[in-house]
């Protein structure tokens, strides 16, 4: 970034994000919500909770957080009990983003994996209960965020901005809140997502080579396997989610690692080429690349939905010739 203003870097990257990543899971949810795309009601609650997390996440961390602090730092959402509870929310938004990946990981692991269990656990009824409960449980961890701040300044009696209160660096209960909140999150999914992954990677090499060899000895020549086929499309969505969590939160775990390790202070806001802040600032723009890549995954990884997602575009098209003939 030599040469050119890191302010007007963000002032780009924060507006294109949001251009994208909001008519993207709108569109998403619109077409999920149809149940046109032939995937099982089961992954569409998932893909759907998911959607409609990443698209809090744009309406909260990128457009109320961050764009409105570069183009209105003086405006409503800043005022102090809007702020913390504006943090609280980007907060929950993202922790329900990485705990439901986990949970759409964990329900495609035991399609692939555990056979018996399959039946009982990948089902809609189960699924609601699980967005339910990841999103209830995120919610009330990070209520607690709202209490964490005060103004930073008050101009005419207005509190504007948040800034940390003394006590939260003084009392051991907000302490430890501070240390268990990264564990949670991202930490803890990054690790259930990579090991569940690589748990399903053996599974599926090891049946690969069993039902290779069974076919052979059946056939007497190695032919296409139908049950793998059908699985495929499943392996290749579930590849294509989690290994994009893993490679955009990577930067932002070991943000947190060296921070905590070296018992590095936060950016300040004094110096604005602090390597620690350019560093967490790195970390937190790919974790919110997530929220605008995943519409893409999915419609680069279903075909239905790149179907369903031409038509949309489609549509206002025909409306507008349809529109103009009728003027003529």
């Amino acid at each position: 970034m030599h040469g050119i203003p890191r302010g007007l870097v963000f002032a780009i990257y924060y507006p294109v994000l949001a251009a994208i990543g909001l008519p993207a899971n709108l569109a998403l949810i619109i077409i999920l919500y149809q149940r046109r795309c032939g995937l099982s009601g089961c992954i569409t609650y998932y893909l759907v909770s998911m959607a409609i997390t990443d698209l809090m996440l744009i309406v909260t961390a990128v457009i109320l957080n961050r764009i409105a602090g570069i183009f209105f730092p003086f405006s409503f959402p800043f005022i102090t009990p809007v702020c913390s509870l504006r943090l609280a929310f980007n907060f929950a938004a993202i922790d329900s983003s990485a705990w439901l990946t986990v949970a759409f990981t964990f329900d495609r692991f035991v399609v692939i994996c555990c056979q018996k269990l399959k039946t009982k656990y990948c089902t809609e009824k189960v699924a609601v209960r699980v967005i339910g409960i990841v999103s209830a449980l995120t919610c009330l961890k990070n209520a607690f965020v709202y209490f964490i701040y005060e103004p930073t300044y008050i101009v005419n009696n207005i509190p504007l901005f948040c800034r940390a209160r003394l006590i939260f660096y003084t009392s051991p209960a907000w302490a430890a809140y501070d240390w268990i909140r990264p564990i949670l999150t991202p930490c803890l999914p990054f690790i259930l997502i990579l090991l569940l992954n690589i748990l399903t990677v053996r599974y599926i090499l090891v049946a690969n080579r069993g039902r290779r060899r069974l076919r052979v000895q059946n056939n007497g020549k190695n032919q296409g396997d139908p049950e793998m086929e059908k699985r495929r499309k499943s392996i290749v969505l579930l590849f294509a989610i989690s290994g994009t969590f893993i490679l955009l939160h990577l930067l932002f775990i070991i943000t947190i690692i060296y921070i905590r390790v070296a018992k590095v202070v936060y950016f300040t806001g004094s110096d604005f080429s602090e390597q620690t802040f350019l560093l967490e600032e790195a970390g937190f723009r790919l974790l919110l690349l997530t929220s605008s890549v995943n519409p893409f995954i999915y419609a680069g990884t279903q075909g239905k939905i790149r179907i369903e997602l031409r038509n949309g575009l489609k549509y206002p098209l025909r409306l507008l010739i349809q529109i103009f003939k009728i003027g003529r």
